[in-house]
């Protein structure tokens, strides 16, 4: 691959390099949850800010920690995973919202995806469409303890990965509907949780880079309950799934050092 820094070691994209980030990285899709995030850690600065990708990095229990913002959909988080990677990160926690698809789950209830459907085209560039996307088992594992120490009961289960959110929301709307609607009442039958954007890419490129991976989200609302006539709040506020990310990471660092 051609050198695009000129032999600076400064990732192209990402704007970071090797002492810039730490280990341990949670990733929000929003630049504007950055720094709400990195108030949980001490002594947090930023380090880059180039297009989506902004870059915070700070302490906890004593580990550089970094959060760096991805944008929306596949292509950008497998960017930054890659880039992150490069700059010295080997463990990450995929932090945002999504929206429920089995109607146990509610807007406000915290999902974490064990597996991800790859209905997105990103992880097809990784690896063949029968290799499974699954997240790795302690970062799960950590982030449910967390979760539940915080007073929250997460789903834990498969989530879908796509790349439209309008293909979702309005699929009767789409030429290819009748392949959005019949694999979407596949997912519901499968018994599929919720739908996000960027799982499947980040579980593949990190099988790939053999590095640490798990994703953790809000669900802000659940269209199927809505059609069923069963209450459907919609909530937007993230700080829960912000403090279980940071408390998961915190397991995550006490328990490789035991």
């Amino acid at each position: 691959m051609s050198d695009y820094t000129h032999g600076s070691g400064i990732q192209y994209h990402l704007g970071t390099k090797k002492g810039d980030v730490g280990r341990y990285v949670i990733m929000p899709g929003d630049p504007k949850r950055v720094p709400l995030i990195a108030k949980h850690l001490t002594d947090a600065r930023p380090v880059a800010d180039v297009r989506e990708y902004v870059t915070y990095t700070g302490y906890l229990e004593g580990e550089k920690v970094s959060v760096t913002s991805t944008g929306i959909g596949g292509p950008s988080a497998a960017i930054a995973m890659e880039e992150l990677y490069k700059s010295g990160a080997d463990t990450f926690v995929r932090m945002g919202t999504c929206g429920g698809i089995d109607p146990k789950v509610i807007g406000g209830d915290v999902v974490i995806a064990t597996a991800s459907v790859r209905a997105e085209g990103t992880s097809r560039e990784y690896a063949p469409i029968e290799f499974p996307a699954v997240a790795t088992f302690e970062v799960v594992e950590a982030l449910r303890d967390a979760a539940i120490a915080l007073g929250k009961h997460p789903h834990t289960g498969v989530v879908q990965c796509k790349d439209s959110f309008y293909g979702q929301h309005d699929p009767s709307k789409m030429p290819v509907f009748y392949e959005l609607e019949n694999k979407w009442e596949a997912y519901k039958r499968l018994g599929v949780l919720a739908s996000e954007m960027e799982s499947a890419a980040l579980f593949t490129v990190a099988a790939y880079l053999g590095v640490r991976v798990g994703s953790l989200f809000f669900v802000v609302g659940n269209q199927e309950r809505e059609k069923a006539g069963l209450p459907n709040p919609i909530v937007h506020d993230t700080s829960e799934v912000i403090k279980i990310s940071v408390e998961g990471i915190r397991t995550l660092i006490l328990r490789d050092r035991a």
